[in-house]
């Protein structure tokens, strides 16, 4: 049985709020802990960046809590986001639950695992030294694999045809998925890399080779939330399927300008004139539609 959209009956009419809240009281079971499990990553993420910023500690380098912070934030944001989404998915409930699953406890294995050595003191990536940290790079290896296994099913089946679910939507779902695909790759090269430079004998080489490719991999993880969550709040709006078709294409474009600017950053190593142009560029154009939008919701709402 095919997973519907829980605000397809209502679009243009309920709102936002309620619509939100109804996700969370017509959840099944594995859903409610996806969004429970992704809320305690996310406030663990926010008590790691409190620790940090009071504490003035170093936001550089394997040993710091920026790490827990990013993960957990990071871990939280996408476990909620992949709950939500996959609920517009045309996708067997067993086969879904099972994926849902298998996700929340891969993200909240690698936060867990990451927090903890960063507690310890002890690099949580590209650290063989002792056993116990042998263990844990493994165990990451492995739940980076079950990431990137059950974001890789999701994609393909967004691309499925699903008819109650706006063209809109439909379309910045699959965008969406195909950035957070792009992360995964990001972060496969980065952990490929950086072992190779371990096993070299350059542990410090491949901390900073990974850590370059950061930024990368951080902006195309969030495309899943950012665009989708547009594409969802424009149902809201008295707008035809072609406008809001639009709005969306023209939010993608920004974010993709957005990605562009960072990945050539990071390729060529500096800033350049043109790199922060494009990034403006991205910028003003993601911002403007998404006032746009906020508009004409608000109106709507007003008629």
């Amino acid at each position: 049985m095919a997973i519907t959209n829980p605000t397809a009956t209502a679009t243009g009419q309920a709102p936002l709020l309620p619509s939100l809240l109804s996700c969370w009281r017509n959840g099944s079971g594995v859903e409610r802990v996806g969004y429970v499990v992704g809320a305690m990553l996310f406030v663990s993420g926010l008590l790691h960046l409190a620790i940090l910023v009071v504490s003035g500690g170093s936001w550089y380098g394997p040993l710091s809590l920026r790490k827990p912070a990013t993960f957990g934030l990071s871990f939280g944001l996408t476990l909620v986001t992949i709950v939500w989404v996959t609920s517009f998915l045309s996708i067997r409930s067993r086969a879904r639950a099972l994926l849902l699953g298998a996700f929340t406890a891969a993200c909240a294995i690698e936060t867990a695992l990451v927090t903890i050595q960063a507690w310890r003191g002890v690099p949580s990536h590209f650290n063989l030294e002792t056993t116990f940290d042998g263990v844990v790079a493994r165990t990451l290896a492995v739940g980076g694999f079950v990431l990137v296994v059950t974001i890789l099913t999701f994609a393909l089946v967004s691309l499925r045809p699903n008819p109650p679910v706006p063209i809109s939507l439909r379309l910045a779902i699959r965008i969406g998925f195909l950035s957070l695909l792009g992360a995964v790759v990001v972060g496969a090269v980065m952990i490929a890399r950086g072992m190779i430079l371990v096993f070299a004998g350059s542990p410090q080489a491949a901390y900073a080779t990974a850590g370059a490719m950061k930024p990368i991999h951080g902006v195309t993880m969030h495309a899943i939330l950012v665009l989708p969550g547009l594409a969802w709040v424009l149902t809201f709006a008295d707008w035809s399927e072609r406008r809001r078709i639009a709005a969306v294409l023209a939010a993608a474009a920004g974010y993709a300008a957005i990605t562009g600017a960072i990945a050539l950053e990071v390729g060529l190593g500096q800033t350049t004139t043109a790199t922060n142009v494009l990034f403006v560029i991205g910028v003003a154009l993601f911002l403007a539609t998404g006032v746009w939008a906020a508009i004409a919701v608000r109106r709507s709402h007003h008629a």
